[in-house]
């Protein structure tokens, strides 16, 4: 039975909350979180021991693996700490701010030896797995095109208003941005060059961007957004262009439309099926509970964290990071 440490009881920390439930093989035995009334939540599903601090279970907690589920600034203290302590760890993308945090985690877990999983959760959402599997398969050939867009409502959930705070989550671009970006390495690797445009708020922060993304033999589009109004419907989409079929993931569901005419919908059968009553802009569990169960099987079957490992979540952090600078940087000062 693999002992968890769970760092950060808000939205996020709920959600990996929810999940560890519904796994076989994994209990949450200790919680921290500096708002009381959070930690006790999550830690009565569980049964767990409540620690005022990340630091605090980090040092005293007798668990197997940390996962961190607080702002992107605070992922690099604790991650190191947890290392050094000898524990595994799961964190919560974007692993880390900066090129120089990036390379401590590396160094740290060279050192250290620790397995760690970053939540780059689209790798394991259904819809994302299927193309990927596609693609890797080459069933219809090479890709020519592709756009991804990931556009939501203003998010409001964040402690402390963190989310909207540059310093704290390097803006939309690498909180949400990324995601479509991490996927697309995964999909295609590294791009050969790129160009972005931004749209700002009132205080010079990136609320919207576009990036193309220049490959050998295709073109990729990638847009984020969280400026929409609240009523403005969340969603996730992509469209690539191969050279036998065009593949589409929208509000219609899944759908692949063959050069040759007619359409394909390829049957998706989640592993796991939950609600998630806890906030945000997801009504399921989805591929949160799909890459937690990955990180608990993998440990407790002794086997190497391959699918979003650190050095993977490091690369998206700095492509984005790129992005970011061509546009003048997350705030304009």
């Amino acid at each position: 039975m693999l002992k968890v440490g769970l760092i950060g009881c808000g939205f996020m920390g709920g959600m990996h909350s929810a999940c560890y439930d519904a796994i076989e093989g994994v209990q949450v035995v200790a919680v921290a979180d500096v708002r009381p009334e959070k930690a006790e939540e999550v830690a009565k599903v569980h049964g767990a021991v409540i620690y005022a601090t990340g630091d605090e279970l980090i040092a005293n907690a007798d668990v197997d693996v940390i996962d961190i589920c607080l702002p992107t600034y605070l992922h690099t203290a604790h991650a190191v700490a947890a290392m050094k302590k000898g524990k595994n760890v799961f964190i919560e993308k974007p692993v880390c701010m900066t090129e120089e945090e990036g390379k401590l985690l590396l160094e740290t877990q060279k050192e250290t030896g620790a397995q760690v999983q970053v939540g780059q959760v689209i790798r394991m959402w259904d819809e994302y797995v299927w193309l990927k599997e596609a693609i890797d398969k080459k069933e219809y050939g090479e890709i020519r095109t592709a756009v991804f867009q990931r556009l939501s409502n203003f998010p409001t959930w964040g402690w402390e208003n963190w989310l909207h705070v540059a310093e704290k989550s390097g803006s939309m671009a690498l909180d949400l941005h990324i995601h479509d970006v991490d996927f697309m390495r995964f999909l295609m690797g590294e791009p050969e060059s790129l160009i972005s445009t931004a749209d700002r708020d009132e205080n010079g922060m990136i609320e919207q961007i576009f990036t193309t993304f220049k490959y050998p033999n295709a073109v990729v589009t990638v847009e984020g957004c969280w400026d929409y109004p609240a009523d403005f419907p969340f969603s996730a989409t992509f469209r690539v262009k191969c050279e036998k079929a065009t593949i589409v993931n929208d509000a219609n569901g899944l759908a692949v439309y063959p050069n040759e005419g007619g359409v394909i919908k390829p049957e998706i059968k989640p592993a796991f099926v939950g609600n998630n009553d806890i906030g945000g802009n997801l009504s399921s569990l989805g591929g949160y509970y799909n890459e937690l169960k990955y990180f608990v099987d993998r440990l407790n079957a002794g086997e190497p964290l391959v699918v979003a490992p650190l050095a993977e979540g490091i690369k998206s952090v700095q492509l984005v990071s790129k992005e970011i600078a061509s546009v003048g940087g997350a705030q304009l000062k």
